[in-house]
């Protein structure tokens, strides 16, 4: 009977020994970066391997870019056209328009002067009744013709000496803007026909090979940044109420003796489905909730994947 209250504790102390400390258990994850297709082109050129690492701004593929290029040619070409109509308008008329204009206006006043003349002739002579009633018509009307001829000339050498109307002027610059807005637009095109890469990391995955089209929209470069990695990790719902944003918890990675600090930046506020890695015969009915862990920079070279195990805070049974 001794022997048996002997053995008793020892037994207490194992099985206490033995069980588990709370825990979150997920993966180590880096932000990945997808690029997609803003047009759909021929890949004309791959010149980075998936697996690189790659620097912000570097040349990762190429599109056929041979029609953009003469449609930014085009755009171009709109543009010289509104800069000179513009010039044209704020310059106003040439001395040579106006000089023609004038002698319009002399040409226009001789007729009449003619056409008066003659009209006073048919007059006298419809008097003494040696011309027609049509003859003295014709000269009227003549001279009727003569006198609009002069006011029209008149109104388009005052035109051309006034110069043009503001709104005129408004519209015209209103032109040349929209054609540089295109321009910008269609170089953007262009541009985006050469794919950079937006932050440094590693190239993860390049979909499509030399001569493929790409449908428009379609992922065409994918990147894993190279800052530390992030735990994704499921959270036992009994836990999510100790746990807030910035807090830090160890986390624990296979293969690795030191257990890193991860400082908590993100819980959902929804449950997720319990993963299948997560469960344990007591927890399969429990709900859990997604939760991510910033790690520190000495966990830079840690492979993206992982398992990894975030110790939970005590005292929550």
């Amino acid at each position: 009977m001794k022997s048996i209250w002997m053995i008793l504790p020892l037994c207490l102390l194992s099985a206490c020994s033995q069980q588990q400390a709370p825990q979150a258990l997920g993966t180590l994850e880096r932000d990945r970066v997808l690029l997609r297709a803003t047009s759909d082109e021929i890949v004309t050129e791959l010149p980075v391997r998936e697996g690189s690492m790659v620097k912000q701004g570097e040349l990762l593929l190429r599109f056929d870019s041979r029609k953009q290029t003469a449609v930014v040619a085009m755009a171009r070409a709109e543009v010289a056209k509104a800069e000179a109509y513009l010039l044209k308008m704020t310059n106003g008329e040439r001395p040579e328009d106006i000089a023609a204009a004038q002698a319009n206006v002399a040409r226009a006043k001789a007729a009449l002067t003619e056409a008066e003349l003659s009209f006073k002739r048919i007059s006298q002579l419809r008097k003494e009744n040696l011309a027609s009633p049509a003859e003295n018509d014709k000269a009227r009307a003549v001279r009727d013709q003569a006198a609009a001829e002069l006011e029209s000339a008149s109104e388009q050498l005052s035109k051309l000496i006034s110069g043009v109307r503001e709104e005129d002027i408004n519209q015209a610059r209103a032109a040349l803007d929209a054609a540089i807005a295109k321009l910008a637009l269609e170089e953007k095109v262009l541009g985006d026909l050469s794919v950079q890469a937006t932050r440094n990391g590693r190239l993860d995955s390049l979909p499509f090979n030399v001569g493929e089209r790409v449908p428009l929209g379609s992922v065409i470069v994918a990147i894993q940044a190279d800052n530390a990695p992030y735990a994704r990790v499921y959270v036992p719902e009994p836990f999510v109420a100790r746990l807030q944003i910035g807090q830090r918890l160890p986390v624990h990675v296979d293969g690795v003796d030191t257990d890193f600090s991860g400082t908590i930046r993100w819980i959902s506020t929804e449950p997720a489905f319990t993963p299948y890695y997560a469960l344990n015969e007591q927890d399969r009915a429990r709900l859990v909730y997604l939760a991510e862990l910033d790690l520190d920079d000495s966990a830079n070279n840690l492979p993206t994947g992982i398992p990894a195990q975030v110790s939970l805070p005590a005292g929550v049974q």
